[in-house]
């Protein structure tokens, strides 16, 4: 049997008095802000702001913000070979070559020709694809590098249908120069501005190796509202944890990535596209809550059975039944055995064989 302290700790500290909703309504919108500055041969001289390096733009509960770029710049549909990294574009004459037949991973179709320079024995196969191929490696220093720098706001509104409640995590104030000026922390635990490099460390994670080859975080947003109390004091909580796995050294699984390009023309009309391959980091937001609101039903419900526990319950139950209810009489004479006082004989029976008990002595 559970002792008293226990009972009381589950009715006082998990509020066993309250009803309780845990079927949030949750609503995300993040925003994202900084620019950074890049000079390098594949792009130029460059000024890189939220439009360029976060995917969607929009924001959403899934956003991400690239750190890194592989750049084929000036890319064409025409035929060139295929890139001597890929195991099935490998040939030795025009017959490993079949033309209109897909290279395996590869970049386009086969043309029929195996290419081969001088003096090699192996070739690649000529495909028609956008070309030049991809053949650059991923940069040891990342691109976005003083990304660390910008900042994520996240704006969650919630919304409890038991209970008909609403909140948001943005503080209620009419000072239009909080949100331009403040940045969550010890100081500041509510404010809903986040910086990328800080998030990063909190996850137990360098920025500047995460950036080289991206990552996945996981922010988590807890809300634990007692309606009992004045609505402000429900707030959340934030957690923070890298979701992808980490593997030693230059592991092939490690990191997230992801290619898109960008399209233009010529003024000839022909098309042509940069190629980028991005890599950053994925952040995927989670919202979690509950709430509570004194109800009778519960409260009784578990005084009930905490009354029960502690063994008072069937003496509460006789109480009741032997006075008040109409048949008490009847329960009263099953629940008590009535002893009536027998009188025995002065004289003791003659020729009884025990003899009689001693006589009392007289206190006078």
């Amino acid at each position: 049997m559970s002792s008293p302290r226990t009972r009381s700790w589950v009715f006082v500290v998990k509020k066993g008095y309250q009803d309780t909703d845990t079927s949030l309504q949750s609503s995300i919108i993040t925003k994202v802000k900084g620019v950074i500055f890049t000079n390098t041969s594949e792009l130029g001289e460059r000024l890189w702001d939220v439009a360029d390096y976060v995917i969607p733009p929009q924001g959403e509960n899934v956003f991400f913000i690239i750190t890194n770029l592989i750049v084929t710049p000036n890319q064409r549909q025409e035929t060139c070979a295929e890139s001597a990294s890929i195991p099935d574009a490998v040939c030795l004459e025009d017959q490993g070559c079949p033309p209109g037949k897909p290279v395996v991973t590869g970049n386009g179709v086969r043309t029929g020709r195996c290419l081969r320079g001088e003096n090699k024995q192996n070739g690649t196969c000529e495909i028609f694809a956008w070309c030049p191929v991809e053949t650059g490696s991923r940069p040891e220093v990342p691109l976005l590098g003083k990304a660390e720098d910008f900042t994520i706001y996240i704006k969650n509104f919630i919304h409890f249908p038991k209970f008909n409640f609403s909140k948001t995590n943005v503080l209620d104030t009419k000072d239009n120069a909080y949100l331009k000026s403040c940045q969550f922390g010890p100081k500041s635990p509510y404010c809903p501005i986040f910086r990328l490099g800080t998030v990063v460390s909190w996850t137990g994670s360098d920025f500047q190796d995460m950036a080289k080859q991206g990552g996945v975080i996981g922010i988590q947003i807890e809300w634990d509202c007692d309606l009992d109390k004045d609505p402000s004091e429900c707030n959340p909580r934030y957690y923070f944890k890298r979701l992808d796995r980490r593997f030693p050294g230059n592991s092939v699984s490690s990191g997230y990535n992801f290619r898109f390009a960008k399209y233009y023309r010529d003024e000839a009309g022909v098309e042509f596209r940069t190629l980028m391959k991005a890599y950053g980091i994925r952040f995927d937001i989670m919202v979690n809550g509950r709430a509570g609101k004194f109800n009778i039903i519960p409260t009784i419900i578990n005084v009930a059975s905490g009354v029960a526990l502690m063994g008072v319950g069937s003496f509460f139950c006789d109480l009741v039944l032997i006075y008040f209810i109409k048949k008490s009489h009847f329960y009263r004479k099953k629940k008590y055995e009535e002893a009536r006082s027998v009188t025995l004989p002065r004289k003791w029976p003659e020729g009884s064989p025990v003899e009689p008990p001693p006589a009392c002595p007289s206190l006078s």
